[in-house]
């Protein structure tokens, strides 16, 4: 086996150099500039089933008995360094590079990929949705002008997005009733394992009887992400407030409190995470420490719980919004491939 040639095709490697060339110019256009924050970082973003690469810090790596290293982590995102840059007075900044996840590896995963993100001061998710569209549909258009050296399923796929029109809003809510008929916000634990014997679906063993937060994101995967996007793409927002991560939860005019955020998903796959961010660094603070202990119960590495971007927050972030986009899974949609390895030079296995 040739294992030194590439996993993707240098056509498509062509590619994706335009699709990079014009995601630039088009946040260019727009008004932000771009940054290159650093990979390697103390700070990292504590999420209970998003796992860092760890690695340790040296002040004298090449002597034989050394002190123990200080942590690093290898980024899951730029977010918590980029949030900083607005901190610090920066208004609007992408970011086109490189993020590591460990144990994600797949068709649609690889441990190192790239992540497009950027956030504005001032934004709201309603107008990030609206940019999110445009970017979007901005590569579409490009890729059904680019018919010459273009693979042919790509460019189907760009006209037939392109003709479904503007992108349907979903709430979190919506979707669950749509197609299971129950408003899940409202409902215990006990009503989702009832909804899933119902449908006939065996949970996973890992998943507990009381964590409602599993059965939400397993019923999720299941049943709902199968079904967005089909006919045309969609936001799925407001999730439960016990799902915010890193963004803001509003309480509605009925009592139920929601996370201001959301996932576009085309042909049920998502592509992007969009969030209008949290800026309280107390609440951050406790956030953190809630995941840090399901990490704990579950057996996994603790994570640094205080950060820099909790003294960014705690000087004033201001009110912003921002999204992270899987820039590779954008590229497999816009060449007609549902390989991640079809879309970067050398997937895990031969890098």
């Amino acid at each position: 086996m040739n294992d030194f040639l590439p996993t993707a095709s240098l056509q498509n490697l062509r590619c994706r150099a335009e699709l990079l060339r014009a995601t630039r110019q088009h946040f260019d256009a727009a008004g932000y500039f771009e940054v290159d924050t650093q990979i390697l970082s103390a700070d990292v973003v504590v999420d209970a089933w998003i796992e860092p690469f760890l690695a340790s810090w040296e002040a004298d790596p090449f002597r034989w008995q050394s002190s123990p290293g200080e942590p690093r982590y290898l980024q899951t995102s730029p977010e918590f360094a980029m949030k900083r840059l607005l901190t610090a007075g920066a208004t609007a900044i992408y970011q086109l590079g490189k993020v590591f996840r460990n144990g994600e590896v797949g068709r649609r995963h690889n441990p190192e990929f790239t992540m497009l993100e950027w956030y504005r001061v001032g934004d709201d998710l309603d107008a990030q949705m609206l940019v999110t569209e445009g970017y979007v549909r901005a590569l579409l258009q490009r890729t059904a002008e680019l018919k010459d050296g273009w693979p042919a399923a790509g460019c189907e796929a760009a006209a037939r997005w392109l003709a479904c029109g503007t992108f349907e809003r979903l709430t979190y809510e919506a979707a669950f009733e749509r197609y299971t008929g129950l408003s899940v916000l409202r409902e215990p634990v006990e009503s989702l394992q009832r909804l899933a014997a119902h449908r006939q679906l065996t949970p996973p063993p890992t998943l507990a009887n009381d964590d409602r937060d599993g059965w939400l994101n397993w019923l999720l995967a299941e049943v709902i992400e199968p079904q967005l996007g089909r006919e045309r793409p969609v936001f799925l927002c407001d999730y439960p407030s016990t799902q915010a991560a890193l963004a803001k939860a509003v309480t509605r005019p009925d009592g139920v409190t929601v996370a201001r955020r959301f996932e576009l998903y085309i042909d049920g796959v998502e592509y992007c995470n969009g969030y209008h961010e949290l800026t309280d660094a107390g609440e951050l603070r406790r956030r953190n420490v809630e995941q840090l202990g399901v990490r704990t119960a579950a057996g996994l590495q603790p994570l640094p719980v205080e950060s820099r971007l909790l003294q960014a927050m705690e000087q004033g972030l201001p009110e912003s919004s921002g999204v992270a986009l899987g820039f590779d899974r954008l590229v497999m949609l816009l060449l007609g491939t549902n390989q991640i390895a079809d879309v970067i030079p050398f997937a895990f296995e031969r890098a």
